[in-house]
């Protein structure tokens, strides 16, 4: 008896497909959900990233810290010895005295070492003042990092204004589109004045000229961030990503500014540089100091060896370095003003800040307390009523202006609370404000 086949030919190839498509679905799966790469999108952390990492001003004064390293080494260098000779009694016009009993007898050999002994501890306080001047300059650098951090976030803030601002455009525009058509059947079946109509496509070239306005500012705010992150950090269709909304802060003043005096960079290095004026005034005090001279000396004269050392100590009757004394102790007068005026301009800039950052959060809440909602419930009555004859055609263009000016009037509005927020961090010298 012949056994029976379980599966017939054309039903093995049909479970032999359907087994290959099941093993590959993870694959499929995984291919039509790795996104399509599009164009570059940063966020506002990432670009003050990009910027303190390829901006090229940035960069150039960080080489700064590296000349001033470069500084300490030289500072710390010990003087040269000098070393010298010379033969002297040479028989030049005898030329038959030129023989070995002559050059050993009658010339004379000198050779001999000379070395600058510093006192006052001259090369140490080089050095620590070198040193200071490293540390000050890594201050300054810091506060060209957080001037440039406000720039990018400031511009970032215009960028996302004027995203915000062509979107508003655009939707404008596309709804006055459909006004028009419907104005201009309203015409050709004689239920509107030829004057009204033409009022209507007069008022969408306005609307039009704002959108490619609003165009245009997108790209050169677009452009003017890419040169502050470094042109080339980025490609020419990037774009920013991020929330253009409202971000409510409660702070308090007086915390504000302790942290300010903690961490704002040109504060510390006004406190550094009365520091730095110190050690110069110390370093001109050992100046004044005066080091010692000593000279070894071989001389062979007559064919005798002789050995001599020479010390020499110039003597402090008039030049005792006493105006560079004078004036290093009065440019530490210059710094502690400096730092006194630093620490004025730290509470003064975080103060202003925080009333700016109170004034336009409160017109920002004020918008949003019920005027926006307002406006389009306006805009959407006037144009219902219109398109059924119910309000004239001023009555509907006036809403449709109130509506934009109040809309474009909280986009400023809501702009200039996030710069307003950026300056206050940049008063506090932290993004992470308490």
């Amino acid at each position: 008896m012949k056994p029976k086949c379980l599966l017939k030919p054309f039903s093995f190839l049909v479970l032999w497909f359907a087994l290959t498509l099941a093993a590959d679905a993870p694959a499929v799966r995984a291919q039509a959900a790795t996104p399509t790469q599009g164009p570059v999108r940063i966020t506002l952390d990432e670009a003050i990233q990009l910027a303190l990492q390829h901006n090229h001003t940035l960069a150039a004064a960080r080489t700064t810290i590296q000349q001033s390293e470069a500084e300490e080494i030289t500072a710390n260098l010990r003087p040269n010895p000098v070393a010298f000779a010379d033969w002297d009694y040479f028989p030049l016009f005898t030329p038959s005295s030129w023989n070995g009993t002559y050059l050993n007898e009658l010339t004379e050999v000198d050779a001999g070492l000379t070395y600058l002994f510093e006192r006052g501890k001259k090369r140490q306080h080089r050095l620590q003042a070198a040193k200071d001047v490293t540390a000050q300059t890594r201050s300054l650098v810091a506060d060209n990092e957080r001037t440039l951090t406000f720039n990018v976030a400031s511009q970032f803030v215009t960028v996302q204004l004027a995203e915000s601002t062509l979107e508003l455009a655009e939707k404008d525009v596309n709804s006055f589109r459909q006004t028009v058509d419907i104005s201009e059947y309203t015409y050709r079946a004689g239920g509107m004045s030829e004057d009204d109509l033409l009022k209507i496509k007069l008022q969408l070239l306005q609307y039009e000229m704002d959108y490619r306005q609003a165009q245009l500012a997108k790209v050169q705010g677009l452009s003017d961030l890419r040169n502050m992150l470094g042109y080339e950090s980025v490609p020419a269709d990037y774009d920013v990503a991020g929330p253009f909304d409202y971000q409510p802060l409660k702070v308090n003043l007086e915390e504000l500014q302790m942290k300010a005096a903690e961490t704002r960079s040109d504060f510390r290095a006004s406190q550094q540089g009365v520091t730095a004026a110190t050690s110069q005034w110390e370093l001109q005090k050992a100046i004044g100091k005066q080091d010692v001279t000593v000279t070894a000396n071989y001389s062979r004269v007559n064919a005798i060896n002789a050995a001599s050392i020479y010390v020499s100590v110039p003597l402090p009757v008039f030049n005792r370095n006493q105006g560079e004394i004078a004036r290093t102790r009065y440019a530490i007068t210059q710094s502690q003003e400096q730092e006194r005026a630093s620490s004025n301009q730290v509470m003064t800039d975080v103060y202003d800040a925080y009333a700016i950052l109170q004034e336009n959060d409160q017109v920002v809440v004020l918008y949003r307390s019920g005027y926006l909602e307002a406006a389009e419930r306006d805009r959407e009555i006037s144009q219902y009523a219109y398109q059924r004859g119910g309000a004239s055609l001023l009555d509907f263009l006036d809403a449709e202006r109130s509506y934009r000016a109040t809309q474009l009037g909280y986009r400023q509005a809501l702009a200039s609370y996030l710069t307003a927020l950026e300056q206050l961090r940049e008063a506090v010298g932290t993004r992470n404000l308490p």
